[in-house]
């Protein structure tokens, strides 16, 4: 029935092609998750009314992510060959997509984060300080843990948008099945080559989706 349905679709190939993406998804939420968060508190921390409350240092971040934000993907890829070449040696291969969907990812994870912060009780913030909590304290005890199911969802999000970047980079010999698809499929006017990597790629996509959702519900105390 598939060989019916994709008689150009080679299961080998397309297993590679998957674990490909797969990897760089993985390894890219994880650096969004980190590099994300840690400018999403910047954001929230400098802001006013923050516990830092910093006028230059909030325009500053705001505005390294506004730019990034900003830049198409394919764009920042291209601006970004330098650099890769620099850190990874080569700017193909799924490694070599890596600093540009964290670059690319964690702005955008920033803005999330940030929202996710702001929607935080402030009586609880408030009695934190009237205990005389210091500022770690306050943000691991008590900023993070209450807004962890909104980051949870926002690096859902995230995850699904770094998938389609993943296929955005493929094009450009990243690897993967956006790789594969356009190289394999498009290139040699296989077209169910194409409509089986789109269905993979959606696959993984309600995976991660199913993911996100169910940890998120499991954090919520509400």
């Amino acid at each position: 029935m598939l060989e019916e349905l994709f008689p150009n679709v080679k299961v080998e190939d397309m297993i590679e092609a998957t674990n490909e993406t797969l990897y760089m998804t993985s390894v890219s939420v994880a650096g969004t998750f980190i590099l994300g968060l840690l400018l999403g508190l910047l954001l929230y921390l400098s802001g006013p009314g923050g516990l830092w409350d910093n006028k230059l240092l909030n325009w500053v971040t705001a505005s390294v992510v506004n730019v990034f934000r900003a830049i198409p993907f394919i764009i920042l890829i291209l601006l970004l060959f330098p650099f890769t070449d620099f850190l990874m040696g080569t700017i193909r291969g799924p490694g070599a997509a890596l600093p540009a969907l964290i670059i690319g990812g964690a702005p955008f994870y920033a803005r999330l984060v940030e929202i996710a912060l702001k929607e935080v009780d402030k009586g609880v913030i408030e009695a934190a300080k009237a205990m005389g909590s210091k500022y770690r304290t306050i943000i691991f005890k008590v900023l993070l843990p209450e807004s962890m199911p909104a980051l949870i969802s926002g690096i859902t999000v995230t995850a699904i948008a770094l998938i389609s970047y993943t296929a955005v980079a493929g094009v450009i010999g990243a690897g993967g099945l956006g790789d594969f698809a356009y190289f394999y499929g498009f290139q040699r006017r296989d077209f169910d080559v194409v409509a089986f990597c789109t269905i993979l790629i959606v696959i993984i996509v309600f995976i991660f989706q199913f993911i996100g959702d169910f940890v998120s519900r499991k954090l919520d105390k509400r």
